[in-house]
């Protein structure tokens, strides 16, 4: 199945990547090594994006602020 959601900015994949991997080690989540999920719950996927967005708002927030970590 062809993934859906394309990056806008393709040079961003590595930062999210990493994002991902900190948000669910904090949340106690594994990230499944081939990159299937339909073994999680989704509680656990739902719990994992929604902190992911969490994270995205408050860095933008900061961002555009000119306070804390740049994007």
């Amino acid at each position: 199945m062809a993934r859906s959601n394309n990056l806008v900015v393709p040079q961003a994949n590595a930062a999210l990547q990493q994002l991902k991997l900190e948000a669910a080690q904090e949340l106690g989540v594994t990230i499944p090594q081939d990159g299937y999920y339909g073994n999680y719950t989704s509680r656990e996927t739902g719990s994992l994006g929604g902190y992911i967005t969490k994270r995205l708002v408050q860095q933008a927030e900061q961002a555009l602020s000119g306070t804390g970590r740049q994007l």
